[in-house]
């Protein structure tokens, strides 16, 4: 196995580095607008985006089969999309849910 090329090494610092950006964000959106009702969705995006950072730059599904591309990012896709469904309609999924 080759080791990583140094260009390697600066992308996944890169990325390493906005995920770290990306997360302090997050904790700092939900501090100044704890009460704003656009917060779960900017929140769910920056969860997509950090996912999709994760998937592409150190799991490398850009390298992988199609067939598996599709599968992580749907698996990346579901936390988000369970965030701005609980936060929009948590009342109703309880409901649904409770016996």
């Amino acid at each position: 196995m080759n080791p990583p090329k140094k260009d390697q090494f600066r992308q996944l610092t890169a990325s390493w580095l906005l995920l770290i950006t990306l997360t302090l964000l997050g904790l700092a959106l939900s501090e100044w607008f704890r009460s704003a009702t656009w917060l779960p969705a900017l929140v769910a995006a920056i969860i997509w985006l950090k996912g999709t950072l994760v998937a592409r730059n150190f799991i490398g599904t850009h390298l992988a089969h199609p067939f598996i591309k599709r599968v992580v990012s749907t698996f990346v896709l579901i936390p988000p999309l369970a965030l701005i469904a609980t936060a929009f309609f948590g009342e109703t999924l309880a409901r649904w849910a409770s016996l």
